[in-house]
C-alpha cells in the first residue's frame, strides 16, 4: 500500500508472498478469473459465503436493478447475509418477495436474511460500491441480529 507501510506488512509473508486477500477460480484451459475478495467472504455457522454469487443470483430476480450482498453480524451465526437492492423504476418488492424468489434456487444458508431497498448505493470516485458503508448501515439497521 502507497505510504502504509503496516498495511503492506500484513500483505507480505515472510518468504516475500505476496497476499492479495483476492479469491478466484481457474477454468479448464488455466485461466484465472477474480471472483471477489476475502475480507468480502460472509461466513455464516462455519459456512463460507460469497457475496458476488448471491448477488448475481438476485441480479436475475424481476424488478431488481441493482444488488449488493454483505454480511450482517450475528450472535448465533457471526454473520447473516443482508442484501441491499435498487429495484427497477416502478417496481414495489418486499423482504418477503425476495426470500420466496431465492428458496428453493440456492442454498437455504445463502437467502439474504435481511433485505432493504434503497434509491441508489454509496459509491467511490471511480464509481465502485462502498461495501464498507453497506456494512455500517447493516449494523445500523439490525444491530440486535
Amino acid at each position: 500500500y502507497y505510504k502504509m507501510p503496516e498495511q503492506t506488512a500484513k500483505c507480505i509473508d515472510e518468504n516475500g508472498w505476496l497476499h492479495s486477500g483476492d479469491i478466484g477460480r481457474m477454468d479448464k484451459d488455466g485461466y484465472y478469473y477474480i471472483t471477489g475478495r476475502l475480507k468480502d467472504l460472509i461466513i455464516r455457522g462455519g459456512e463460507n459465503i460469497s457475496p458476488k454469487e448471491v448477488e448475481d443470483f438476485l441480479g436475475t430476480m424481476p424488478g431488481v436493478k441493482d444488488v449488493a450482498v454483505v454480511g450482517c453480524p450475528s450472535k448465533k451465526y457471526g454473520e447473516q447475509p443482508a442484501a441491499f437492492i435498487i429495484p427497477s423504476d416502478g417496481v414495489t418488492l418486499s423482504e418477503h418477495d425476495v426470500q420466496v424468489y431465492c428458496k428453493d434456487k440456492i442454498s437455504w444458508f445463502k437467502i439474504p436474511k435481511y433485505v432493504h431497498f434503497l434509491d441508489i448505493f454509496p459509491m467511490t470516485a471511480s464509481q465502485k460500491i462502498q461495501k464498507y458503508k453497506l456494512r455500517e448501515m447493516a449494523h445500523e439497521l439490525w444491530p440486535d441480529a
